[in-house]
Formats: C-alpha cells, structure tokens, sequence
C-alpha cells in the first residue's frame, strides 16, 4: 500500500465528508470519486462554453 497522507479538515468539512460516504467505501475511495466528478464537470463546462462560442477556441487548420 502506498504511503498515506495526512489532510487537515475542519470538523464541518469532515462530516459532510462522512455524510458522502458510502458504508464500506474508504475515504481513499470517496475522495477519486469526488475528484473523478470534479474533473468531468469541468470538462463539461467547458464543452458547453464552447457550444456557445465562449471561451478561446482554435480552429484545428490554425495548429497544423
């Protein structure tokens, strides 16, 4: 197993930590999930900025 680190929470944010967490699942566990998630959202958010020609975007003939 790889070493383990430690992360300082505040009590609040460690029970809502608790509150995502499934019986049986580690908080190793919860926290790829939560991260999994995050990043998905964010490509999602970004894929919706550029449905809307937001953001800055190039053409794919400019990087050739």
């Amino acid at each position: 197993m790889p070493a383990s680190k430690r992360i300082p929470l505040s009590e609040k944010r460690w029970k809502e930590l608790h509150d995502l967490k499934e019986a049986g699942q580690t908080y190793d566990e919860l926290l790829k999930d939560l991260v999994r998630e995050y990043r998905r959202e964010k490509l999602a958010r970004k894929a919706r900025k550029a449905r809307a020609g937001e953001g800055e975007w190039k053409d794919l003939e400019e990087l050739k």
